[in-house]
């Protein structure tokens, strides 16, 4: 029996610790590999969890070093750090060792108490401290970093399916890794797509709201899935450069954008601050969010 033009494939493989997906009607010839590579490209250059990776030898490196750095590395750091500015410095790259000094990552539950804390990183700090010569494929550090792209990757590589998908002639299609989403244009059949956001909630899973969308990526981040427990208190995966600590702000944000890159850094930024200080700063840059 022949497949309708409105009938949904599901293309999907592991990837970044979850798996990637798209869905589509009629996928091109070839498709699938295509986007698997690019997937793979941004995982082998900016993954923690890779000792061999780009982004783990540009954090070995010592300060005033020029690094070698393959184009999606390098791509994907001065995005990082556009967006850095763009949130007032919230969504900041540099707390790779906070991250891990709690347990999280590829650290994987081994604490270090000594490091637990950090001096507050003023807006920009990072961007002063991280020097990237794109003409020249090659980055340095001018100050202490352990540099992580947890909060921005996966976003990053949906975008890099989409657009790939769109070079092939795909118009309506949903991309999606570990809950960050982009659509390229309606469902196959003109309905928007809809897309469940979770209740925050650790012991069981549950719809909380549907937002539909289309031509537009939606990103989550929240402190109830990945998160130890710390004399009896649940600490969240997401740090405040402000404090240099965890971050106590809201459950879960889910935060629309062009793009997936900017909804899942924004989506980060947000969760850091209270509820409220969120709102006002997702109104003040036009950034529809849902908490």
């Amino acid at each position: 029996m022949s497949r309708t033009s409105t009938e949904l494939t599901t293309l999907s493989a592991p990837a970044m610790g979850s798996r990637w997906t798209a869905r589509l009607a009629a996928p091109p010839e070839g498709l699938a590999a295509a986007l698997a590579a690019a997937v793979e490209r941004i995982e082998a250059a900016a993954s923690l969890w890779r000792p061999d990776s780009a982004l783990c030898r540009l954090n070995a490196a010592p300060v005033g070093v020029w690094v070698g750095l393959p184009p999606a590395l390098l791509d994907l750091l001065a995005l990082a750090l556009r967006l850095g500015g763009r949130t007032g410095g919230l969504f900041d790259i540099a707390m790779g060792g906070l991250t891990a000094a709690w347990g999280f990552g590829a650290a994987q539950g081994r604490m270090d108490p000594a490091a637990m804390s950090a001096p507050p990183r003023a807006p920009g700090a990072t961007a002063a401290a991280l020097e990237l010569d794109m003409p020249n494929r090659r980055a340095r550090k001018h100050a202490p970093l352990t540099l992580t792209l947890d909060g921005i990757a996966k976003g990053h590589a949906v975008d890099a399916m989409a657009e790939i998908a769109l070079a092939q002639g795909v118009t309506r299609a949903l991309f999606g890794l570990d809950g960050e989403l982009r659509a390229l244009g309606p469902r196959p059949d003109g309905r928007p797509w809809g897309i469940a956001v979770e209740a925050p909630d650790p012991d069981r899973r549950a719809a909380a709201a549907v937002i539909e969308i289309a031509d537009s990526a939606l990103a989550s981040s929240g402190d109830y899935r990945h998160f130890v427990r710390v004399g009896g208190r649940r600490v969240g995966h997401t740090m405040n450069p402000r404090t240099g600590l965890p971050a106590h702000g809201a459950p879960a944000v889910t935060v629309l954008a062009p793009t997936c890159a900017e909804a899942d850094a924004w989506a980060t930024a947000l969760l850091i601050l209270p509820p409220e200080a969120g709102r006002a700063l997702a109104a003040s840059n036009q950034i529809p969010a849902h908490w």
